[in-house]
């Protein structure tokens, strides 16, 4: 047996986007094994949740993904409303869906456009962030922000959709739609991407339910799940669409499931402007002044997959208890079988494929030393120490 060598992806490289380390342990150009180490990113988001209003913590859990932020806003509304026991008028739940499928339509572009730089298909790139463009320049029209929208509240959402605003919407729907033609045509068609991706990081269906994985890393492999139809809420039950899918569970499959789910993501949208048209404009909250005491579980499908949040409420302003998990939790998992067996060359890709969020799935209870096991500080202590240092830096100590 020839001895394996060390390859280390991370904590920095110029495929990750934030510091996370992978081992690669390889047998000349072929990868035998995997070793994960995480914990260089936490932020404290649960901790600092107990210590705010709920009011305040769709503002916090807004930034626990730049690039999905309003999907936990998503799941922890429905968990505090499952609390309340309170149904948000439908004018909300449309105006939420297109928040969401905006936020789904912008997310998978960004995904095809960074995949396609990983491949040296530059084209593809500049091609899908330049149309991206304007779905950010949507968000900024209704919500006032290109990311972190500030949309959600308990009981139903901020800030209407006016009517008169829905033209100026379904012109660049019509222009997404155009364009997601362009790009399936330039991924469908490219000889090239199809030598780079099909066969590669492959998944199958028995390994996708084995590591519980979720969102287009599970549809490309055969697994037909989508909270939006399973546990549904917003305005998903209340406008017609289709769970996208694929069999062959290569990277491949994971562009052909995001490419296609933007066609949905339009149509979904549609048929929520249509809604609108039919509300009565203005009516976009149930008032809710009291979170009793109870417990709420909410999810939401992010452009990544499932997001779950569980809240315990004890009758105060504040969550007793706020437990998040992201999709990116399990998907990144899958690294470890979907990269076995192949070439250094197309790990990195395999890695990228699942769309990754390191932020956003780390979190720590206490920190310990890894070389003695002894205890070092719990949560609050880390944040606390977070502050000093932050405070220190400030004035410069």
């Amino acid at each position: 047996m020839s001895k394996q060598t060390l390859i280390p992806v991370g904590p920095y490289h110029p495929l990750q986007e934030e510091p996370e380390l992978f081992k690669l342990y390889c047998d000349g150009e072929i990868v035998r094994d995997v070793k994960w180490e995480t914990g260089y990113n936490h932020r404290g988001i649960e901790q600092l949740s107990e210590k705010k209003s709920y009011d305040e913590v769709f503002f916090l859990v807004e930034r626990i993904c730049g690039i999905c932020s309003t999907s936990h806003p998503f799941a922890f509304s429905n968990a505090v409303e499952e609390i309340v026991e309170v149904e948000i008028p439908e004018r909300a739940k449309y105006i939420r869906s297109i928040i969401g499928e905006l936020e789904r339509i912008h997310s998978h572009l960004l995904w095809v456009g960074l995949a396609g730089h990983f491949l040296g298909y530059n084209t593809v790139f500049m091609w899908a962030w330049k149309y991206r463009e304007p779905v950010l320049d949507l968000f900024e029209m209704i919500t006032g922000n290109r990311n972190s929208y500030a949309m959600f509240k308990v009981g139903g959402v901020r800030r209407d959709i006016e009517n008169s605003k829905i033209p100026a919407i379904e012109e660049v729907l019509d222009l997404v739609r155009r364009k997601t033609d362009l790009l399936t045509g330039a991924v469908m068609d490219d000889p090239v991407i199809h030598a780079r991706t099909k066969g590669v990081g492959v998944l199958t269906r028995e390994e996708i339910i084995n590591f519980a994985a979720v969102g287009p890393t599970a549809r490309a492999s055969g697994v037909d799940i989508d909270v939006r139809r399973d546990d549904p809420y917003a305005a998903y039950p209340l406008v017609d669409w289709k769970v996208i899918t694929a069999t062959a569970g290569d990277v491949f499959a994971k562009a052909e499931v995001r490419l296609l789910e933007m066609y949905e993501s339009v149509s979904i949208i549609r048929q929520c402007l249509e809604g609108l048209k039919k509300e009565k404009e203005g009516d976009i909250e149930a008032i809710v002044k009291v979170i009793p005491e109870g417990m709420g579980t909410g999810h939401a499908e992010a452009p990544r997959g499932e997001v779950f949040h569980f809240v315990v409420s004890d009758g105060s302003n504040s969550p007793a208890r706020h437990k998040i998990r992201a999709p990116s939790y399990t998907n990144i998992a899958t690294f470890k079988k979907s990269c076995i067996g192949q070439s250094i060359s197309d790990a990195t890709i395999s890695l990228a494929a699942v769309d990754p969020c390191y932020c956003c799935t780390e979190r720590l209870a206490v920190a310990v030393d890894r070389y003695t096991g002894t205890r070092i500080m719990n949560a609050k202590e880390i944040i606390e120490h977070s502050a000093q240092l932050t405070q220190r830096l400030i004035h410069n100590d």
